[in-house]
């Protein structure tokens, strides 16, 4: 959600929010280490706010995918969860708002040599029966769905639950990535373990706790699953104290597959650029790293093969 846009919607429609700029980005941004994870998914619900119109749903989907091109993606997948987006805006059902960003990405496809994918969120904290309608939503359109995902705050939501939504996403012929395993907690690995192994995920968002299991470490190694890997926004949610401490390095050493992400940027006040910055900086990547980075993330993308290499040269 691009910080100019975000301000310019909440004031057409009078939200309540400070006057002084510094007490704006204070009220909607995230831009210092919160308490936790918890606590900074509950700034989302702010911004939250915002998401009031179809066309302002397709202006934020065109805008993504200009802001990532202009750092230099060409290969962009954004994801959403319905359920969220829904809460507090009763106009908006879900077709609406799956088709206002389907809109805006190819508008930016049609503008931009990139190409874009929707993936789905289920929302782990929801009851499962609406965590059961958002899946078959995304079955049902699946010709515009890359893939599903699970996320929110994992604490007393373990993968186990969702099984049979994610056996059904699978056989519809929807790829699976599952957040797990991003906040410091001792079920973490187990966790993890449990969405390769029990959800079908072929690739973990954050996934930073592995680090402390070697047996989990090779076997993302083994069965070639990488882990999405945010350093910006794992140092904001505190899974790791300082970007020093960040494991990225060791898991690369590792030989556990991983990619660099921007992870909310709009909201984080921080675009993909900053993460490979971190990644320079502080954990002494390397052009050849980064380039083998791409390379893992290029040959795991769910966007077909054709799509990317129109874009894309390996």
């Amino acid at each position: 959600m691009r910080w100019s846009t975000l301000l310019e919607v909440a004031k057409t429609l009078k939200l309540d929010f400070p006057a002084d700029i510094k007490a704006q980005q204070e009220h909607f941004l995230v831009t210092e280490p919160m308490v936790n994870l918890e606590a900074v998914l509950n700034k989302f619900l702010i911004a939250q706010k915002v998401l009031a119109s179809e066309e302002i749903l397709e202006r934020l989907a065109y805008e993504a995918c200009e802001d990532a091109f202009n750092d230099g993606v060409r290969i962009l997948e954004l994801r959403y969860a319905p359920t969220f987006i829904a809460s507090g805006h009763s106009h908006l059902n879900f077709d609406k708002i799956h088709q206002a960003f389907v809109r805006g990405l190819q508008k930016a496809e049609a503008q931009l040599p990139m190409v874009a994918g929707l993936i789905c969120i289920l929302q782990r904290i929801l009851p499962l029966e609406q965590v059961d309608a958002v899946t078959q939503f995304a079955i049902d359109h699946k010709n515009t769905f890359l893939g599903l995902d699970l996320a929110d705050n994992e604490e007393g939501f373990e993968p186990k639950k969702f099984a049979h939504l994610f056996s059904r996403a699978r056989n519809a012929g929807l790829y699976v990535t599952v957040h797990s395993g991003e906040a410091p907690n001792p079920q973490a690995t187990q966790w993890i373990r449990d969405s390769i192994e029990i959800l079908g995920a072929e690739r973990i968002g954050h996934g930073v706790q592995a680090v402390h299991d070697p047996e989990l470490m090779t076997l993302l190694k083994e069965k070639d699953i990488p882990l999405e890997v945010c350093p910006h926004s794992n140092y904001l949610t505190k899974a790791f104290p300082t970007y020093e401490s960040h494991p990225l390095r060791l898991l690369f050493n590792h030989g556990v597959p991983v990619t660099l992400n921007s992870d909310d940027p709009g909201l984080f006040a921080s675009t993909l650029s900053d993460d490979y910055y971190l990644a320079h900086r502080y954990q002494n990547f390397s052009l050849e790293d980064f380039q083998k980075c791409n390379a893992t993330a290029y040959k795991h993308s769910f966007i077909s093969e054709q799509e990317k290499a129109r874009v894309w040269k390996v």
